[in-house]
């Protein structure tokens, strides 16, 4: 495959508009590439919901079994006044491709796309490789979910996440987890001249905004790689008019979270919190969880780690680092999968991913592939 029509792979991606959605498109596209090897090839569509399809494409045959992976939806563009061009109309300006997703991470997903691609134009497939093209992840991971409890991570000997890793310098061995959680605090309305007459909703939730702080502080430990657990009060609301005792109010918050603590310890505590509040006279709190995600853990010295150093070294000039991600990545869902297996994450891509003008350096996206191939042919070895 030449340059242009790698180029044309990538730029077709994007044209799609994915935005949280829609991503049954990216999938007829990416089955399409594959057409013409379909006696070769095995493709599986698994639908999330209307015009949200997963896709699993196995190639190849071997006892292991390595896997690609990368999602198929984007964020919204936002603000268009701010873009140099229309977002899901790639140009490419300076040796740069811009669009949105270009980095975030279509361009990581046509990378995977195209290794497989070539190995089959050249029959030479060095082992069984499937890829894992997911939905929703900017959104929940729920693609990753899904396909994790429908089994088809199962028995992975290792796995490749695409997503931007500076440039292709670092490769992310780890990511906090996200615990996104809302309090809602039931009170009594009166008017604010007899406020006895009432129970003040907000008086409440502060109460609890108070407490969870230092609650959150015990968390103390630090992780090597990731640090230490944060935590965020984000949004709070409440109260419908000045002179009224509010009879509701709602905060939410985020949590990133660390090994050393799994969610269900983070969740122990803060129902705690809501029980012990809940003894006082007047408090009627609730707390839900949205999406939560596990941290994913990591080893510097693990053998995929390792094969991705070897590699690297042969390719480029600069040594690859070792990092942490802050945020989360499907890895934290694949990471249920039954069977032991080493996730990193390491794609081409920079820093303007969810920004305006995101954009990806093509020379950077081309290397990546031969990247992608010399590991797998590598990891087969």
């Amino acid at each position: 495959m030449n340059k242009n029509e790698k180029i044309e792979i990538l730029s077709s991606l994007i044209e799609i508009d994915s935005v949280n959605s829609n991503e049954s498109k990216v999938a007829d596209y990416i089955s399409s590439l594959f057409e013409k090897y379909k006696n070769q090839v095995n493709i599986e569509r698994v639908e999330y919901s209307p015009g949200r399809d997963n896709l699993v494409i196995t190639i190849g045959k071997s006892d292991k079994i390595l896997g690609f992976t990368g999602h198929e939806d984007v964020v919204s563009p936002g603000d268009l006044s701010a873009w140099d061009i229309n977002p899901f109309k790639p140009e490419i300006k300076k040796g740069k491709l811009y669009g949105r997703g270009a980095t975030d991470m279509k361009g990581g997903l046509a990378a995977l796309i195209i290794t497989m691609l070539e190995f089959l134009e050249s029959d030479e497939i060095p082992g069984c490789i499937k890829l894992l093209a997911t939905v929703g992840e900017e959104t929940g991971e729920y693609g990753a979910a899904q396909l994790t409890k429908s089994g088809y991570a199962d028995g992975l000997s290792g796995l490749v996440i695409a997503e931007p890793g500076n440039e292709m310098k670092e490769v992310g061995i780890s990511s906090k987890g996200v615990i996104d959680y809302t309090i809602t605090s039931v009170g009594k309305s009166a008017h604010s001249s007899t406020p006895e007459k009432g129970i003040n909703a907000i008086d409440n939730i502060l109460d609890f905004a108070n407490e969870v702080r230092p609650l959150l502080n015990e968390f103390n430990k630090v992780d090597p790689v990731l640090g230490k657990l944060t935590h965020v009060q984000s949004v709070i609301s409440g109260g419908d008019q000045v002179n009224s005792v509010p009879s509701k109010a709602i905060m939410s918050g985020n949590i990133r979270t660390i090994p050393a603590y799994p969610n269900k310890k983070v969740f122990s505590a803060l129902d705690s919190l809501v029980e012990q509040l809940n003894t006082k006279k007047g408090y009627d709190l609730s707390i839900q969880y949205s999406f939560p995600e596990e941290a994913m853990a990591g080893k510097p010295d693990s053998h995929l780690v390792k094969l991705i150093r070897h590699v690297h070294d042969e390719m480029y000039t600069t040594p690859i680092k070792v990092v942490g991600k802050t945020g989360a990545s499907d890895g934290s869902e694949f990471l249920h999968a039954k069977g032991e297996f080493d996730i990193v994450q390491i794609g081409p891509g920079n820093n303007t991913g969810h920004q305006s003008n995101e954009n990806i350096d093509v020379n950077v996206f081309l290397k990546s592939i031969k990247f992608y191939k010399k590991l797998a042919v590598n990891f087969f070895k």
